[in-house]
Order: C-alpha cells, then structure tokens, then sequence
C-alpha cells in the first residue's frame, strides 16, 4: 500500500515537472502550440447566427392550419467544438404546438456544401439538408419519405437587418406546387 503511494506521487512530481519544463520551453523560444484544428473559412459566414434569439413562427392558413397561427421562442446559437460547426437550440409553443429541438451545421468539403442535421421532439432520428449561399440568402434543401409520400423542402434564411433574421420554410409533395409552410423572425436579444 505505501509502494503504491509512493508510485502515485512520483508519477505525479514528474508529471509536473514536465509540465512546467513544457512551459517554459514554449515561453523561451516564443512559440505556441497550433490549434488542433482550424475552422473551415465557410463557418466563418455563419457567425451571424450566434447568440440568443427571440423568434416568432408563422405559419399560414392551410389543410392543416385553417386559421393559420402564431408561435413564439427562443433560441441559442454558437460554435461547436474548435469552430467547426454550429449548435443551435430551439424551443417554442403555442396554438400550432410545443416544438424543441436542436439544429446542428457543418461544412462539408468533400461536397462543398453546409449540412444541416435537424432533431426535434416530434420525429425520431435526424433530418439531414444540404445547403449553399444563394447571394446573400443561406438555402438548405432535404427529401424524404413519409407515409409513400416524397417531400422536399426548402428552407431560406437570410439576415434583414442588424440582429434580424427571416427564415422561411418551402415544401413540396410528391413534386406538386411548392408552399410556404412557416416564417420564423428572428431578434437578437
């Protein structure tokens, strides 16, 4: 027992004396060490998402909102690790529904195009989207299957002034008309 605690602290004097050797090399010859990684320039365009939000949802009348309507919610975005993606999370209610979930953006270099990956309270797995700079406007898209029926959507964001955004939301069913489906405004906090 006295063996293993001797072990243990010369372990950990050593451990400390190359720590501060480390430390004092770097400080001498003036360099530091690299990052681990460097973001990708892309996800520098997307800083404009960061911080915390207030956002209302509105969704027109349709089939399945007949007297359209308004939510209301909250969320925060900012980098991931080492800069490398954007984590936004969301949270809003009201009469159309209570919906929470978390959106995460990268960018992807083999495809170079941003990927979006969706998780939300009222689907199981992921929705993935594929989206690039359309001037000024960041367009994601994504396809799915639901029920035998193929849906596309597309979504629009795009900053309307200083600490304002407008995101809307297009969808497609079995390639019919495209409608809009919601409008999210978005303020800076």
């Amino acid at each position: 027992m006295q063996r293993n605690w001797k072990i243990t602290v010369t372990a950990l004097t050593l451990t400390l004396i190359c720590a501060s050797a480390w430390s004092a090399r770097q400080q001498k010859s003036g360099d530091t060490p690299e990052p681990a990684s460097k973001s990708a320039p892309e996800m520098d365009r997307l800083k404009f998402y960061l911080g915390e939000w207030d956002y209302t949802e509105t969704y027109p009348k349709s089939a399945s909102f007949p007297n359209g309507g308004k939510n209301t919610g909250l969320y925060t975005s900012k980098l991931g690790p080492g800069g490398n993606s954007l984590i936004n999370g969301f949270h809003s209610k009201g009469p159309v529904g209570d919906f929470e979930g978390l959106l995460l953006i990268t960018w992807d270099s083999k495809e170079k195009s941003y990927k979006a990956y969706v998780f939300g309270n009222n689907f199981p797995g992921a929705l993935v989207e594929t989206g690039q700079f359309e001037g000024d406007a960041l367009v994601f898209r994504s396809e799915f299957s639901a029920g035998g029926t193929t849906l596309k959507l597309r979504n629009v964001t795009r900053v309307v002034s200083p600490g304002k955004l407008v995101s809307e939301q297009y969808f497609t069913a079995n390639d019919g008309t495209e409608a809009l489906f919601v409008t999210v405004e978005a303020k800076r906090r």
